[in-house]
C-alpha cells in the first residue's frame, strides 16, 4: 500500500520535481535569447536555426506519450532520474558543439535528445507531484510547481543574456548544476510512487512519433518550400493519416500506448483543446518577442531576457492565484478568466508594438502573462485530475503531447506568418525608395530568411531604420493573431467546460501495481 508522505516530504518532493523540469522550462527561452548568437557564430542557415528550437519541441511532443506510459510502468522515480541523465547529457554535448560543417547537424541532433529526455522526464515528474498530494491540494501544489518552474524560467533569459554575452555556449551548460540539485533532492526526499508494470506498445509509438513529426515537419518547412510546394500538403497529411491510424489501432491494443478512451470524458478533452489553442501562442511567443526585442527595439541580448521577465512577472503570481481558485470552485472560472486575459493582453501589446518603446508596452507583457499564467496551472491540472492514480504518467504524456505539437505548429505557421508580413512590408519599402519591384521583392525575401542573424549584433547599428519598423509591424500581425487565438481559447473554455469542483477519481482495479520506493522495491 502507498503510505502519504508528511507535509514537509511532500514539499521536498516538491522542491526535487520543480528543479527536474526546471531545465525543460528554462530551454524553451534560454535558447529563443541566443538564437541570433548561434547563427551568426555558427553560420546556420535560417532553416537551420529554426529547428535548434524546432527539434526540441518536436521530440518533446512526439515522444511525451512514451515518458507517460514508461513511467506509470516502470515507475516514476526511475523515469525521472533516467530523464535527468539524458537531458543533462545532450545539454553538455549542445555546448561543445564544433564550428565548421559539422556545427548545424550535431547542435540539431542533441537539441532533439535534449527533447527526448524532456519527454521521459516530464510526465513521471508531474505524476510524482500529484500522487504526493490530495485532490483538494493539487491546485496550489501545481501552481507552485508551475509558478516557480516558471519563475526559474523567468531567471533563464536574463542569465541567458548574460550568458550570451560571454558564449552561448553557457547557455546549455547552466543545465548541469540544475540537473545535479535535481538529483540530489530526489536521493534526499525518495519520492514513493505507484506502477503498474506492462508491456511497452512499440507499434503505437513509431505511429505517434512518425504522424507528429510528418505533420510538424510540414508546417515548418513551409516556410522554405514555399505553401504551393506539393510536398507541404503531403506531409501534413501523411502525418494526421498516421495519427489518425494510431487512434484506431489503439482502440484494438491490449496494452496501448495511449488508451483513447480517456478522451471520452469531457472535461478531459475540452481541457486538452483549451491547452492545444493556448499553447498555439506560449512557447511562440518567447521566440518572437525576443526577436522583436533585439531587432526591432535594438536591444541587446540580456535586455531582451529583461523583456520575457515582464511576462513571466504576470505569469507567476497569476498561476498562484488561478490554482488556488482551481481548488475552491473548480477549474471553469480561472480557465476562461485567463484566457481572456491573454486575448486583451496580446491585443494590447499589439497595438503598442509599432512604438518601439518597451515603456509603453510593458504593463501589455505582464498583462498577455497573467491570462496565460491564469488559465495554463488550472487546464493542465484539471485535465490530469481525471485520471486514476495509476495512470497520471499516461495523462500527463497526453496533455503535453497536445501542448507541444500545438508549440510547434503555433511556431511554424506563426513563423510564416511573420516572414510573409515581413516580405511584403519591406517589399513596399524598398519599392518606395526607389529600387525596382522585382529587385525590390528578392532583397526583400532574403531579409526576411536572415532577420535572426541581422539581430545578432548587439544592436541597431546595422539594421536600417525602415527594417526596424517594418520587423516592429510584421510582429504587431503576429501579435493580432495570438490575441485571437487566445479569443478561440476562451470560446472554448465557456461553451465547453462546466462549473463546479470534481470528485476524485476511482482507481483502477486492474494490474498489479507496485510501489517505488517502499521497503523490498529496487
Amino acid at each position: 500500500m502507498r503510505t502519504a508522505p508528511s507535509g514537509s516530504s511532500r514539499y521536498l518532493v516538491l522542491a526535487a520535481m520543480i528543479f527536474a523540469v526546471a531545465m525543460t522550462f528554462i530551454d524553451q527561452t534560454i535558447v529563443s535569447i541566443a538564437v541570433p548568437n548561434i547563427q551568426h557564430e555558427l553560420k546556420l542557415t535560417s532553416t537551420g536555426v529554426q529547428w535548434v528550437v524546432n527539434a526540441y519541441l518536436l521530440t518533446l511532443a512526439a515522444f511525451f506519450a512514451f515518458g507517460g506510459r514508461l513511467a506509470d510502468t516502470a515507475g516514476h522515480r526511475r523515469t525521472v532520474v533516467l530523464g535527468v541523465l539524458i537531458f543533462a547529457g545532450a545539454s553538455a554535448c549542445c555546448g561543445l558543439t564544433p564550428t565548421g560543417s559539422l556545427a548545424e547537424a550535431w547542435l540539431i541532433a542533441f537539441r532533439a535528445v535534449q527533447g527526448f529526455g524532456g519527454a521521459v522526464m516530464f510526465p513521471a515528474a508531474l505524476a510524482i507531484v500529484v500522487q504526493n498530494f490530495a485532490l483538494r491540494e493539487r491546485g496550489r501544489a501545481l501552481a507552485l510547481f508551475f509558478g516557480i518552474a516558471g519563475g526559474l524560467t523567468a531567471i533563464g533569459p536574463v542569465l541567458g543574456g548574460y550568458l550570451t554575452e560571454w558564449t552561448w555556449r553557457a547557455i546549455f551548460w547552466v543545465n548541469l548544476p540544475v540537473a545535479a540539485i535535481a538529483l540530489v533532492l530526489i536521493v534526499v526526499s525518495k519520492p514513493v510512487t505507484e506502477s503498474r508494470p506492462a508491456p511497452m506498445d512499440y507499434r503505437g509509438l513509431a505511429l505517434i512519433a512518425g504522424g507528429v513529426a510528418l505533420s510538424v515537419f510540414g508546417f515548418q518547412q513551409s516556410q522554405v518550400w514555399g505553401w504551393s510546394n506539393p510536398a507541404i500538403g503531403i506531409c501534413i497529411a501523411a502525418g494526421f493519416l498516421l495519427l489518425v491510424v494510431f487512434a484506431f489501432v489503439e482502440k484494438r491494443t491490449a496494452s496501448p500506448l495511449i488508451r483513447v478512451d480517456i478522451f471520452r470524458i469531457r472535461a478531459f478533452s475540452v481541457q486538452n483543446l483549451v491547452l492545444g489553442i493556448s499553447m498555439l501562442v506560449f512557447v511562440p511567443v518567447f521566440f518572437f518577442s525576443s526577436e522583436y526585442a533585439q531587432i526591432a527595439l535594438g536591444d541587446s541580448a540580456s535586455h531582451a531576457g529583461i523583456f520575457l521577465l515582464y511576462f513571466f512577472l504576470g505569469f507567476v503570481v497569476a498561476s498562484q492565484i488561478g490554482g488556488r481558485m482551481l481548488d475552491r470552485g473548480g477549474a471553469k472560472r480561472p480557465v476562461v478568466l485567463g484566457c481572456v486575459l491573454a486575448a486583451v493582453g496580446f491585443y494590447l501589446w499589439a497595438g503598442d508594438a509599432t512604438t518601439l518603446s518597451f515603456d509603453k508596452q510593458q504593463w501589455d507583457v505582464v498583462l498577455a502573462g497573467a491570462g496565460m499564467g491564469f488559465m495554463l496551472t488550472p487546464a493542465s491540472t484539471d485535465a490530469v485530475n481525471r485520471a486514476s492514480r495509476l495512470s497520471y504518467g499516461e495523462a500527463t504524456g497526453i496533455t503535453q503531447t497536445v501542448r507541444n505539437y500545438a508549440a510547434s505548429l503555433g511556431l511554424a505557421v506563426l513563423g510564416t506568418v511573420l516572414v510573409t508580413d515581413l516580405r511584403s512590408r519591406l517589399t513596399s519599402s524598398l519599392t518606395a525608395q526607389g529600387v525596382p519591384q522585382e529587385q525590390a521583392a528578392a532583397a526583400a525575401g532574403h531579409l526576411s530568411q536572415v532577420q535572426a542573424q541581422s539581430g545578432g549584433s548587439g544592436g541597431t547599428a546595422g539594421i536600417p531604420q525602415f527594417f526596424r519598423a517594418d520587423f516592429a509591424h510584421a510582429t504587431q500581425t503576429v501579435l493580432y493573431w495570438m490575441a485571437a487565438i487566445m479569443a478561440a481559447a476562451a470560446v472554448v473554455a465557456v461553451l465547453g467546460l462546466r462549473p463546479g469542483r470534481q470528485t476524485e477519481p476511482a482507481a483502477e482495479q486492474e494490474g498489479a501495481p507496485t510501489t517505488e520506493g517502499e521497503p523490498g522495491q529496487v
